[in-house]
């Protein structure tokens, strides 16, 4: 069986712990930081976990770069 990449974008105290599981953890404290992030994502993710504030940051930035469309997940509040 072939696991994807896992990234987790969003405040440290949100996403620090999900290193543990072997997620890509990329610290985003403001908008503007995460949409960067999401800009730069790294290739081959197949699975991004957005925190709340994350996810409201790239609600006008759907698609990663490239096209590549990654399953996304929002945590709970």
């Amino acid at each position: 069986m072939t696991m994807g990449r896992v990234a987790a974008i969003g405040e440290r105290a949100r996403v620090v712990g999900l290193a543990l599981a072997g997620a890509a953890v990329l610290v985003a404290e403001d908008a503007e930081t995460v949409r960067r992030v999401w800009r730069d994502l790294p290739d081959g993710i197949d699975l991004v976990i957005l925190t709340p504030a994350a996810a409201e940051a790239l609600e006008s930035h759907p698609a990663a770069p490239g096209g590549h469309r990654p399953l996304i997940a929002v945590m709970a509040p």
